[in-house]
């Protein structure tokens, strides 16, 4: 599955990236993320990606990243602040399976 991250530089989200890895890894999914900053979103969006989840410091820019997303046909949610942790994973990869159902 191929995830792009939405956050503020693009740099904040490494240890939620790697929490969402570890626990897709153990229930055997393949998980490719790259995190973004907003000001990539529009170049980004259309490369095949499978979801795009906005990370919370950028909540205010979620509808138009949502926009973005909407139009290239990508599910797009929230990241739950409480999955914005390294102790994420779980949550985080809950909120995705059902974003990409």
């Amino acid at each position: 599955m191929k995830v792009l991250f939405v956050c503020s530089g693009g740099m904040s989200s490494a240890i939620v990236v790697n929490a969402l890895k570890k626990e897709a890894e153990k229930s055997g999914i393949t998980m490719e993320v790259r995190a973004i900053g907003t000001s990539e979103v529009t170049d980004e969006i259309s490369n095949g990606w499978d979801a795009c989840m906005v990370a919370p410091q950028v909540k205010h820019r979620f509808q138009s990243v949502k926009k973005e997303a909407d139009e290239a046909g990508v599910p797009c949610g929230a990241i739950p602040p409480q999955a914005y942790s390294p102790l994420g994973g779980p949550t985080l990869l809950k909120t995705l399976q059902e974003l990409v159902k």
